[in-house]
């Protein structure tokens, strides 16, 4: 059950060291591009539906 919530792999695909054995072409730069903005959203939404829960139950 613990590997279902590893949060370190999302964090350190946001900081890891660029890959010199990599492939480099634009589909797959667009592809990392579109997955760290749908992450960075996810987390925002996470956190105003975690705010509105605390306000409404305060």
């Amino acid at each position: 059950m613990k590997e279902f919530f590893k949060i370190s792999e999302v964090f350190t695909y946001f900081f890891r060291k660029k890959d010199p054995n990599r492939p480099h072409n634009f589909s797959l730069k667009a592809m990392h591009t579109v997955n760290k903005i749908s992450i960075i959203t996810f987390l925002m939404c996470l956190m105003v539906m975690l705010y509105r829960l605390i306000m409404r139950n305060l």
